[in-house]
């Protein structure tokens, strides 16, 4: 067994390292370098402390359904990812940073509209909204922000509906997300943006309550805040973290997707070239595993000794799980992972985490990219980019990576 080093005993790499210049796709060369380490790796983070960052893939797994693993911010050693987030995180209670039975127990109270059922209910809705801003593009000046006229209002659009958030809201709440989301916004940024998030939806909530329609936030006001199973403040910050992980995650999937594409040509027109949804469902999860857009690991907090591959994780130490690089990691995806490959079998990917706080709207995000993958590049079939690649603004500083315009044109 080996015993855990003391933080002055070796010199500790930072966390997050930058990407390799020219490879956008691909993760910081220092988590490979990690990864092929013979034991689990220590860093250090922005507030000089010394998680464990862990980067392969069964390890991973392991640990993220390991009881022992906690997912509660307000723990003495959790990792936060900066003093931004670390507030912003404090100042608000979801199930996200609950751990069970109280995550159970307030996760099922908005699992219903997920459910894979309810979510293919959805598909041609969605088909509607992609065909429809298809339509806009096209009848529009080129080049066109595929951004803005695309990506970021088909997620916004379905979770509006799914939760009853009038859409003509979609810049105040795009604007406070990009704030909250942000890794480098002050502590009084991200608080005040979280704030004013939850203060719209409160209000939203007690309206809904007298007047209830068919979403997720008037089930949330007449059947939880009603019977006093929550007040109307915390239902608020479940709506605030529903809306924010509902277009963000999914905006970025879509932009940053078609880049990858677009500059895998091969990959491309296979894509394009098929109307199977078997084979379009496969590019979507290689695609979630080649990206995952999800790059600044997910934290918890060890509450006793781990002992993981002969290493000692101490209670109250904090831990990192690196899944952009686990999913790279080649005793886990046949082949050459960093290669991207729609064909591969990628559906064990951890995009959306793993155990009980695994992403609860993944269906949604799937159906979601499964639309827009089979229609985008099949209905402007010249699809290209309008600048180099080299002159794009990648979101090396938010929780979620992605492009922050994608200039193209047909």
């Amino acid at each position: 067994m080996t015993e855990t080093p003391t933080d002055t005993a070796v010199d500790l790499p930072q966390h997050p390292s930058p990407r390799a210049t020219g490879c956008p796709f691909d993760p910081p060369p220092a988590l490979h370098a990690l990864q092929s380490a013979p034991s689990l790796s220590r860093v250090r983070i922005w507030d000089g402390s010394s998680p464990w960052l862990v980067t392969r893939y069964d390890q991973l797994r392991a640990l993220l359904g390991d009881p022992r693993v906690s997912a509660d911010v307000n723990g003495s050693g959790y990792p936060h990812r900066s003093a931004g987030q670390k507030a912003g995180a404090q100042s608000r209670r979801t199930f996200l940073n609950m751990d069970d039975p109280e995550h159970a127990r307030i996760r099922r109270m908005v699992t219903a509209p997920f459910a894979i059922k309810k979510v293919e209910a959805l598909r041609p809705s969605i088909q509607k909204i992609v065909d429809d801003l298809i339509d806009e593009m096209l009848a529009g000046p080129k080049p066109v922000d595929l951004v803005q006229a695309f990506a970021l209002p088909i997620p916004s659009l379905v979770i509006c509906a799914l939760l009853g958030v009038p859409y003509e809201d979609h810049d105040l709440f795009q604007r406070h997300t990009k704030v909250i989301v942000k890794r480098d916004s002050a502590p009084e940024e991200t608080v005040a943006a979280t704030t004013a998030l939850a203060d719209c939806l409160e209000e939203l909530l007690a309206t809904k309550q007298s007047r209830p329609e068919d979403d997720l936030l008037s089930e949330l006001a007449t059947k939880r805040v009603a019977t006093g199973e929550m007040t109307r403040r915390e239902a608020a910050h479940m709506g605030v973290l529903l809306l924010a992980a509902g277009h963000e995650t999914t905006a970025n999937m879509i932009a940053l997707g078609t880049l990858a594409l677009l500059e895998h040509p091969d990959q491309l027109a296979t894509l394009r070239g098929t109307e199977d949804p078997k084979t379009v469902s496969a590019a979507v999860e290689e695609l979630l595993r080649y990206l995952n857009i999800t790059h600044s690991g997910r934290r918890r907090l060890a509450l006793d000794d781990i002992e993981i591959d002969g290493q000692v994780i101490r209670a109250g130490e904090g831990i990192i799980l690196a899944g952009e690089i686990a999913n790279r990691d080649p005793a886990a995806f046949a082949g050459n992972p960093d290669e991207l490959d729609i064909t591969r079998d990628a559906r064990r990917h951890v995009a959306f985490g793993y155990g009980v706080h695994q992403c609860l709207g993944q269906p949604l995000a799937r159906v979601e990219l499964q639309v827009v993958y089979s229609t985008l590049y099949r209905r402007i079939p010249t699809l290209a980019l309008a600048t180099g690649i080299d002159q794009l603004e990648f979101k090396h500083d938010g929780l979620v990576y992605g492009v922050y315009e994608l200039p193209v044109t047909w």
